[in-house]
């Protein structure tokens, strides 16, 4: 026990402090724009919509049944991507439903979800553009990719004929199916999560989150 603490606290010193605020504070940004698409009612990001749907059928809470699938999944990424898990895997296997909980909850404290068209719209976009800064701040740093996210990279590394482009599309296409089967929301935050992630991501990545690591090797 008292080795695997020594190696926690060398792991965390070798990552240093920033990369792990940073890390954290991505996670959190990515929980309000997960909390976002729900709040608007029109479709969350594949992987979350699938999971909110297994939540509706089993009455298990987003969260807990969010840290559920991602230990099944984390088993795939133990396995085969064993250079994709850190600090990062763990915070987001584990917290990012809580994150995402708590700020629906506080949207729909402060006011009822919305039912104009145009409302919904421009929330989905707001989601889109947390959610994308989120994951920017989450993935720079370099300090460990989540459950979800590692299979697609790790489909990349073992068909190298496959571009990432169609591993990631992929992945989501299946959750987005998943998630129809199961009778839950597929619709325009699904859709405009799966094409506008991407560009707020590189934006996000390029314009600000490398800024911060400056001289840092160890970042993506």
């Amino acid at each position: 026990m008292k080795s695997l603490i020594n190696k926690i606290v060398e792991y965390l010193k070798k990552i240093g402090k920033k990369r792990f605020i940073v890390m954290v504070f991505g996670n959190v940004f990515l929980g309000m724009g997960i909390g976002i698409f729900k709040y608007a009612g029109m479709g969350n990001d594949p992987y979350s919509g699938m999971v909110m749907s297994f939540s509706d059928l089993t009455g298990l809470t987003y969260a807990n049944l969010l840290i559920l699938t991602n230990l099944v999944v984390f088993l795939l990424e133990f396995c085969f991507g064993r250079e994709f898990i850190g600090a990062g895997t763990i915070v987001n296997a584990f917290l990012l439903g809580y994150f995402a909980t708590f700020f629906y909850n506080v949207l729909i404290w402060i006011h009822a979800q919305p039912e104009s068209l145009i409302v919904k719209i421009l929330i989905v976009l707001a989601g889109t553009l947390v959610s994308g800064f989120g994951v920017s701040l989450y993935q720079t740093p370099n300090v460990g990719t989540s459950p979800y996210d590692s299979l697609s990279l790790i489909m990349d590394k073992k068909l190298p004929r496959i571009p990432y482009f169609w591993c990631r599309i992929f992945t989501d296409a299946l959750c987005a199916l998943t998630c129809f089967l199961t009778g839950g929301l597929v619709g325009l935050g699904t859709l405009v999560s799966a094409l506008g992630l991407g560009p707020v991501i590189d934006f996000s990545t390029v314009h600000f989150t490398r800024k911060l690591f400056q001289g840092d090797e160890n970042i993506l």
